[in-house]
């Protein structure tokens, strides 16, 4: 894996376990029964941002970590997750 490719995979990783835990424990201002003016009722009521990128952060290293050793050293690689034969070298006529 190219370090380019780890890059783009962490990245991935991140924003997929990002969308996961950015619900989690939503208390929503109509659950507080404080709603701001101006803003809608399903808007968080304690937006903690740096919690949840801390939690998303720690869980994506994890998970990343996981993938590039399965795809560096184990069973499977990039080359089989090819399924239109992309990356097979081109044949040379003789």
């Amino acid at each position: 894996m190219t370090i380019t490719g780890a890059i783009v995979l962490f990245s991935v990783v991140w924003f997929m376990v990002f969308f996961i835990v950015l619900p989690l424990r939503l208390v929503t201002q109509g659950d507080a029964g404080e709603i701001v003016p101006g803003t809608h009722a399903s808007s968080p009521h304690e937006f903690a941002l740096g919690r949840k990128a801390r939690i998303t952060t720690l869980w994506a290293v994890a998970i990343w970590v996981g993938l590039a050793i399965m795809l560096t050293w184990g069973p499977w690689g990039v080359r089989d997750l090819d399924w239109f034969g992309r990356m097979e070298p081109p044949r040379v006529a003789n």
